[in-house]
């Protein structure tokens, strides 16, 4: 198989970098055979492609993304269904639940919401890292909340998910309901459109991507403002950090901390609202 996977990296090259291309043939080769790089590495010959090889390469040369190719894709210890109505979960957003986990927290059941929860990945590992949780993940896409509850049933666990629009008045019920409130909301500018790749533009759910040049923390400030829970955690734009800390002390958060990611960008934030807050 060694070949077939240079074959199928040589031509994925015409659009993708060496390495990337040679990572996504290694993919290619392991979801359509069902073996692991070391199996095909060392007890497979070499055969020519499988019957749908070839389909699988041709939507990469369109720059589809890989994970809706095959319709998941492993994550943070999760294996997560994933569809165009729903991001693929990045390795920031792993990092974020791990922000999350790694907290010494005073004691053991905590009430937990999860905004814009998509494909519930955030959901989902921290109730893996913590069961006694109680997790509820929300999101306005019916079809998003699909995806959710049925990578919740693949990954044994059991998180509430509710279709839910955080700007309609329905949201009030929620209102100092959680101990935890974390959200990766959509934060990207419109403007930062033309710096972004195809795999992402083209396949990606907008609505779940971008936001208002003129508005770009609509989403946070929301819910800020809604003061859902305690203690609140944030995935947000590097460009914005600032932005975010000044939001926060505007509403009445406290113990405000900024995290850089693994390229040592701010990416997370996180903060406390007071309990006598109102």
């Amino acid at each position: 198989m060694i070949q077939t996977i240079r074959n199928i990296a040589s031509q994925l090259q015409a659009v993708y970098p060496a390495d990337e291309a040679e990572a996504l043939a290694w993919w290619v080769v392991e979801e359509e055979t069902g073996l692991n790089r070391t199996q095909l590495q060392f007890g497979c010959k070499d055969t020519a492609f499988l019957p749908n090889m070839q389909e699988k390469i041709d939507r990469l040369l369109h720059f589809e993304p890989i994970q809706y190719i095959f319709g998941h894709t492993l994550w943070n210890g999760l294996d997560l269904k994933v569809t165009p109505d729903t991001l693929i979960p990045r390795p920031e957003t792993a990092e974020l639940v791990n922000l999350i986990s790694n907290i010494p927290y005073p004691k053991s059941t905590y009430r937990v919401l999860d905004i814009g929860t998509g494909s519930g990945c955030i959901a989902i590992a921290l109730k893996k890292k913590h069961p006694e949780w109680q997790i509820t993940g929300i999101d306005i896409s019916t079809k998003a909340i699909e995806v959710a509850k049925e990578n919740s049933r693949r990954n044994n666990t059991e998180v509430e998910f509710l279709q839910r629009d955080i700007f309609s008045v329905e949201i009030e019920s929620f209102r100092h309901g959680f101990d935890i409130v974390v959200s990766n909301p959509p934060y990207i500018c419109e403007q930062e459109k033309q710096e972004m790749r195809r795999n992402v533009l083209d396949y990606e759910p907008a609505s779940a991507l971008f936001v208002p040049d003129n508005d770009p923390l609509v989403f946070y400030r929301r819910i800020c403002l809604m003061r859902l829970g305690t203690h609140l955690f944030f995935e947000i734009n590097e460009t914005f950090a600032k932005e975010m800390e000044v939001l926060l002390q505007e509403q009445g958060y406290t113990k405000i901390r900024i995290s850089q990611d693994m390229y040592g960008k701010p990416r997370m934030i996180e903060g406390h609202l007071p309990t006598h807050s109102s």
